[in-house]
């Protein structure tokens, strides 16, 4: 099981039923997690513990994603996601402006880890959480990068470096545009690589007729590696994503230093370049797919440059995890709570309540994943007796999965749900209700076994 406090037992075991509720509701509003009054303040009562802290929820979590990660290649995605009150900021206390610079409201910035070869959502692996404080602050270019708000992104992937380095046999940390910052590359962790879409035309150390040559037109006069196909995910509800023919070319570039940086820092910096440039895209497609990478993997092949554009495309997995976590999942924004630690707090356990939906989702299809990344291994049997519970008389009520992987699990949790093995695949809503029931009954199951062997510790 999860230990999400370290400190105090009873604490803990609230914790951990607090974490499951919110799971099983699909929401962060207290009134509807707790089921009863009681219920209710319970989950008050632990947000307000001085056991919890938002750094030991995000450990706790932490841990599982590490053992899960083991020998694996690992992409790691990071984003930032604003959690804005406005409508319901009414009695909101220590809260900073929002990205609108009024309304109260706060950020969070996690590190979502995805397994590079078959694409499953393993866990998280740090987060950063934090409201803008009131003042002026000095004027961006003449703060370090550490006092400023764009730190999070070395910050975060020194966390996942600190996470995952000698535990995964490949840590791969992906970025989009707002990660192309100079000091993230210049100080990248050691044992991490890089995968960061450019914001910047930056200046190449390469000149043509004493002019600078900028990076997005380094490749230019370049023929086309292949014209390959990309997935482009979906935007959200609705949306169903598409495919979109690309131009792909690739090498290596040198970058100057920018006039901001320290002097301290390297003058040039050599990194790989691939882009992805969308060809004859269809009509109505307002923006076409235009991706410019920088990259430390290798870059020396066509191969090279499709495995780098795959990479960067698992970024989708982090807005999923957003999508589950706020307006069309567990809706923070709507929560009742007001004080920003319990705040912070009741955020930290819904990303991983929203990680732990988006593992069952995924698993539904069949994934190979083991049952432990989301419940314990020891509990295979216990899991066993619920699975023969819910099959039915029928093939298609049989669960075909091998036993003890995350399918096997996410197919029993499914059937608590109501899902009836024909038809759709269940959603996150099937999983969500029926992880109460099966927790419910695994915990009946458990209970039952100890009576039975009452000298087994």
């Amino acid at each position: 099981m999860i230990d999400l406090c370290g400190g105090d037992v009873r604490t803990a075991a609230s914790g951990l039923r607090l974490f499951e509720n919110i799971v099983a509701s699909g929401s962060l509003v207290l009134a509807k997690v707790g089921g009863t009054r009681a219920g209710e303040r319970s989950a008050h009562r632990f947000l307000s513990s001085p056991y919890v802290t938002v750094d030991g929820l995000l450990e706790a979590f932490s841990a599982r994603t590490r053992e899960a990660s083991e020998g694996r290649r690992v992409v790691v995605a990071q984003d930032t996601t604003e959690i804005n009150f406005s409508g319901r900021s009414a009695a909101r206390r220590g809260l900073g402006a929002a990205g609108d610079g009024k309304t109260p409201g706060f950020f969070i910035h996690p590190n979502v880890v995805v397994d590079a070869d078959d694409e499953a959502v393993l866990g998280l692996a740090g987060a950063h959480i934090w409201t803008r404080e009131e003042g002026k602050v000095g004027a961006r270019s003449q703060r370090a990068l550490k006092d400023k708000e764009s730190a999070r992104w070395l910050g975060n992937e020194r966390t996942a470096a600190e996470v995952l380095v000698g535990h995964a046999r490949q840590v791969i940390c992906v970025s989009d545009r707002e990660g192309d910052i100079w000091g993230h590359f210049v100080h990248v962790p050691k044992g991490v690589d890089q995968v960061v879409r450019a914001r910047h035309d930056r200046a190449l150390e390469e000149a043509l007729e004493g002019e600078s040559v900028l990076l997005f037109k380094a490749l230019a006069g370049e023929p086309p590696l292949t014209i390959t196909e990309v997935k482009v995910p979906s935007r959200g509800p609705g949306d169903k994503g598409r495919v979109a023919r690309v131009a792909l070319r690739a090498g290596t570039v040198r970058i100057k230093r920018p006039g901001s940086a320290p002097r301290t820092d390297p003058e040039v910096l050599e990194i790989g370049y691939v882009e992805a440039i969308e060809q004859d895209p269809p009509e109505g497609v307002k923006k076409p797919l235009a991706w410019r990478l920088l990259t430390t993997l290798p870059v020396d092949s066509v191969d090279d440059a499709k495995e780098v554009v795959r990479l960067y495309r698992l970024r989708w997995r982090i807005e999923e995890v957003f999508r589950a976590l706020k307006r069309d999942g567990l809706a923070l924004e709507q929560t009742q709570v007001q004080e920003r630690e319990r705040l912070f707090r009741l955020a930290a356990l819904g990303l991983g309540a929203a990680v732990r939906i988006l593992q069952l989702v995924d698993a539904r299809d069949g994934s190979p994943r083991p049952m432990s990344d989301v419940l314990d291994q020891s509990l295979v049997e216990e899991v066993a007796i619920l699975v023969r519970a819910r099959q039915g008389a029928t093939v298609k009520q049989q669960n075909p999965h091998p036993k003890a992987s995350l399918a096997w699990l996410a197919w029993v949790v499914a059937r608590y749900g109501g899902w009836n093995c024909y038809g759709k695949p269940p959603g996150p809503k099937t999983m969500a209700d029926g992880w109460i029931r099966f927790t419910a009954a695994l915990g009946g199951v458990i209970l039952a076994n100890a009576n039975a062997n009452p000298g087994i510790p």
